[in-house]
């Protein structure tokens, strides 16, 4: 009697946990679909609000941030180019945080010093390249757009 008993806790175990992973399963797939439900639906719902010609509203915006004049394709290139360039530039500036902050820390350390020292040098050699870039881009830029 206690073997068949121990089988039977056994199998009910065996079904909580297949239940479990059952209903796992079924809520993994239920986000789902509710994920591709919303990404089909919520475009509908925002076309409904009426916002009339897009192209007016998007003028309109273009001249509240003053970038209505950027017609040329030669300047929508180079704004990007530069933005990229600025992005680029801040990183830089965060490694040279976190190489200053690691050798603050180093406590006289020398391994975490040379590693600040390699990521400083690489930080500055990195920036001069994004310096000497943004400077080419803005030469080749007004070259073109005058």
């Amino acid at each position: 009697m206690i073997e068949v008993d121990n089988v039977r806790e056994e199998n009910v175990k065996m079904e909580n946990v297949n239940n479990n992973k059952i209903n796992k399963i079924f809520m993994k797939n239920k986000l789902i679909i509710f994920l591709i439900a919303t990404m089909i639906l919520l475009p509908n719902i925002s076309l409904a609000v009426g916002l009339g010609d897009a192209t007016i509203n998007l003028n309109k915006a273009g001249n509240l941030a003053g970038t209505a004049n950027y017609n040329d394709l030669s300047k929508i290139i180079g704004v990007g180019i530069n933005t990229a360039l600025a992005f680029v530039g801040l990183i830089f500036m965060v490694l040279m945080i976190y190489a200053g902050y690691l050798w603050m820390t180093a406590r006289g350390e020398e391994e975490p010093v040379k590693k600040a020292k390699k990521i400083i040098t690489a930080s500055i050699i990195g920036l001069i390249l994004v310096i000497s870039a943004y400077a080419i881009t803005n030469l080749v830029v007004a070259r073109f757009t005058s």
